[in-house]
């Protein structure tokens, strides 16, 4: 929304303050200034000059010698040009020695503008510059008098004929002005218009608001002589007003009218468009005018259109329209789209003589839509789909009338065509100072309250406490939209900083996210980075993991209506993400990537649906380079540790993972829960992933580890009795694992046994084929005395003796 300064001061005649005295106070009133542009920024020192004569240049046939009269005592100045428009006689624009303009016919526009000075041309001295319109900052679109190539000639429009020699063109032509840009949100839909700016501004400043007004036009005819109107859809068209004038003239709009249309970026055309256009600007009030002798059957009728059917517009273009959209027709075609553009079978012409006006409401959500189906934007189209106020229409509709009567453009005939079935009622809010001052803060006085309200024009009942809310003001529905007018007119910056006076509470994080906080605090201390992948991904995944047919981890949830096939199922395992992403790593060359992801899998419990899936959430672990299985267990340790899982896990090395390398790879009990699982990616899989390199995952299940999870500490006194350490060196078949190993020493060591270590793994010579040697450090400890050798060797002995069940035996 844009508005020119002159134009407010119209209806604001009080306003005294700067364009940016005006941006600050109404942007801190509510109504946001997002700029302004002022249009005399770069003019200065340009006068009405008089051509008195015209002589040819000695050494240049372009160019000519003018003598111009620059005020009423005669003072002449001697000004050489190459406009080939110019004659004696003729009053124009100059700009003396010093003075500025905004472009130059060499150099176009600039910021700063371009200084004039005297100087020579081809040997002649020149005072000065004759100004065209593009140089004085505007165009011949919001001037059509001024040439479209040459200097303009002010005394060629009636208007400034008789200029004073001598006076300011700047004021002349209207440029002291200012165009403001707002921002206004979509409920104020009458700020929308000039005078609901206006009424802000006369509010904001504590002014006086005068409003045209609106007289009663027309002759002694009645309207439904020439016109009659049927609306068929009144959910989409609540109101429909027509006026009808006769003997059109069709001429230029007056000065006046083509300047404050010119201010706000609308280019004046002629007298009828311009008064549509004015109201339009004036009322946020869409008219329209239709040639009447081309409405055939003098009939309008108001109905949806039908499926498939063409339709000419204003512009040219043809329109293929639908049934959900709302047209303007006439007894036997159609003859606008409604609240968008109009038919070219109905436009005004030169030639018309008599003219239907049409101002209505229409659904603002149906106008929306038509338009996106159409791909059309217009003015109009962008008001209604506001949803305009219809106890407006009447108003706009007799001030465009007032407006035809007082140009001499026509005869306005008597009466109008008003369809109004339901009229829209004021609203009643009612108001309460304390509850107000409580959500504000404040400690403002009733009085000062319903001053606020009355220079809005809402009408205020102190005896009923209540606020008579117009219908224009669609945004007012509560009491804290009262609070909110009060607010915005009391100051926002005048509003104490105040403490809540609610109480506080502590606010903290969920158990869950602790969990995946610490989780990441772990894995992210290892060097891993955090990864992101879809939710949703293919079903050729599962083949380039090598699941068997009948795996789980296949039975995935389908989505209805997928992107496609790449993202046409839930995932029920996070690694084909994973995997992906290290290829990704891997085929860019970077080296030693280590990625994490904390993310949902979704685990049907049968399929079809019959219920919601079961949505887990998973830390998958992925890497390649520095590191091997040995490195990713002691990240899935130290998680259970953090996450304060205090026994000890045991590793299964049968976890069945057909994705992993099968000698390779190991489950993660606790408790006789599985909570994690580990290994080498399968040589298969990291060729179906272009991976180069030994490859290792882990995917932990943060359910699984939360229901185990204890973050409890209990500390424990620095021992005050010494240990007693053995190494002890075993000799075993490769297939016996070293968590069979440990479990021996932990439980035949009882409580004597403080904590114990592997140092040392050997194959080679020294050991017999398919054998292996592990050695370990067994740390000793009493808590209440200190131990003797008999005690430990006691122990050792169990040890031995149980290992040797197992066929473990000492290394000789």
């Amino acid at each position: 929304m844009d508005t020119s300064f002159s134009w407010i001061k119209a209806y604001v005649p009080e306003l005294d303050c700067t364009a940016q005295e005006y941006t600050d106070a109404m942007t801190l009133s509510g109504t946001k200034v997002e700029g302004f542009t002022e249009f005399d920024k770069n003019l200065d020192k340009i006068v009405v000059g008089k051509i008195n004569k015209i002589e040819k240049h000695p050494d240049a046939d372009k160019l000519v010698i003018c003598q111009v009269q620059v005020d009423e005592d005669g003072t002449e100045v001697q000004i050489v040009t190459g406009a080939s428009n110019v004659a004696e006689g003729q009053k124009v624009p100059v700009v003396l020695d010093g003075g500025h303009v905004a472009s130059s016919h060499k150099d176009g526009e600039s910021e700063n503008g371009f200084k004039i000075k005297k100087g020579k041309l081809r040997g002649v001295e020149s005072f000065g510059m004759m100004c065209s319109i593009e140089e004085l900052g505007s165009t011949t679109d919001m001037y059509p008098d001024a040439a479209k190539d040459g200097i303009y000639i002010l005394s060629d429009n009636p208007e400034y004929k008789d200029a004073k020699i001598g006076s300011d063109v700047v004021e002349l032509l209207g440029l002291h002005d200012v165009r403001f840009e707002y921002e206004i949100t979509s409920n104020r839909v009458d700020c929308f218009g000039m005078i609901g700016i206006a009424r802000e501004v006369a509010a904001t400043f504590g002014k006086e608001l005068v409003v045209p007004e609106v007289k009663e036009t027309g002759n002694s005819e009645d309207v439904n002589d020439y016109i009659s109107v049927d609306v068929k859809n009144p959910e989409l068209c609540p109101r429909y007003t027509a006026r009808v004038v006769k003997n059109i003239k069709i001429a230029p709009s007056p000065e006046w009218m083509q300047r404050r249309l010119a201010s706000v970026g609308i280019r004046p055309i002629n007298n009828i468009v311009d008064i549509t256009n004015y109201v339009m600007e004036e009322y946020a009030q869409p008219m329209h005018a239709y040639d009447l002798d081309k409405i055939e059957d003098r009939k309008i009728i108001v109905r949806k259109a039908d499926n498939g059917e063409k339709f000419v517009t204003l512009d040219g273009q043809e329109r293929e329209l639908d049934d959900t959209m709302l047209m303007i027709c006439d007894g036997k075609k159609p003859v606008g789209i409604a609240g968008i553009m109009g038919g070219e079978n109905s436009m005004i012409t030169d030639d018309v003589t008599t003219m239907l006006f049409e101002a209505a409401t229409f659904d603002g959500t149906n106008i929306r839509l038509s338009g996106k189906k159409l791909g059309m934007r217009t003015d109009a189209q962008a008001k209604f789909e506001k949803g305009l106020d219809p106890n407006n229409a009447i108003e706009a509709m007799n001030r465009a009338c007032q407006l035809v009567e007082e140009l001499g453009a026509g005869e306005v005939v008597g009466g109008a065509i008003d369809y109004y079935p339901v009229k829209k009622e004021p609203i009643t809010i009612p108001y309460n100072v304390e509850k107000i001052n409580a959500l504000l803060g404040t400690d403002i006085d009733e009085d000062t309250m319903v001053k606020y309200f009355e220079k809005l024009d809402l009408t205020v009942d102190t005896d009923k406490k209540e606020v008579i809310v117009p219908t224009w003001r669609q945004d007012l529905e509560r009491l804290a939209d009262l609070a909110e007018e009060v607010a915005r007119f009391y100051g926002y910056d005048k509003i104490p900083m105040t403490l809540p006076k609610s109480s506080a509470t502590a606010g903290g994080l969920s158990e869950k996210l602790k969990h995946e906080k610490a989780a990441r605090i772990v894995v992210e201390g290892y060097g891993f980075n955090e990864g992101m992948t879809f939710s949703f991904e293919s079903p050729k995944i599962y083949d380039k993991l090598n699941l068997p047919e009948d795996d789980v981890l296949r039975k995935s949830i389908k989505i209805t209506n997928p992107l496609g096939e790449d993202y046409s199922v839930m995932r029920t395992s996070a690694l084909g993400g994973m995997l992906t992403s290290l290829s990704t790593n891997y085929n860019r060359r970077n080296k030693n990537v280590r990625l994490y992801e904390l993310a949902n899998v979704y685990l049907p419990k049968q399929l079809p649906l019959t219920e919601l899936p079961d949505e887990r959430m998973q830390l998958t672990l992925g890497m390649y380079g520095d590191g091997d299985f040995f490195t990713m267990k002691g990240v899935i340790e130290t998680l259970m540790s953090k996450l304060g899982l205090k026994k000890k896990a045991e590793y299964d090395p049968q976890a069945g993972k057909a994705f992993l390398h099968p000698g390779r790879q190991a489950k993660v009990m606790y408790d006789g829960v599985q909570i994690a699982y580990l290994g080498e990616v399968h040589p298969t899989v990291q060729k179906n992933f272009a991976i180069g390199e030994r490859t290792y995952i882990a995917v932990v299940d943060m359910k699984a580890i939360m229901d185990k999870a204890d973050f409890e500490v209990k500390y424990e006194g620095v021992p005050k009795f010494p240990a007693m350490t053995r190494d002890i060196s075993l000799s075993m078949k490769k297939e016996v694992l070293a968590g069979d190993v440990e479990k021996i020493i932990s439980k035949k060591g009882g409580k004597l046994v403080e904590s114990y270590e592997l140092f040392d793994v050997y194959e080679g010579s020294q050991l017999s084929k398919g054998f292996k040697s592990l050695a370990y450090k067994i740390v000793f400890r009493a808590k209440d005395h200190t131990l003797k050798d008999d005690e430990v060797n006691a122990a050792m002995d169990k040890i031995i003796k149980a290992l040797a069940e197992i066929e473990v035996v000492l290394r000789q």
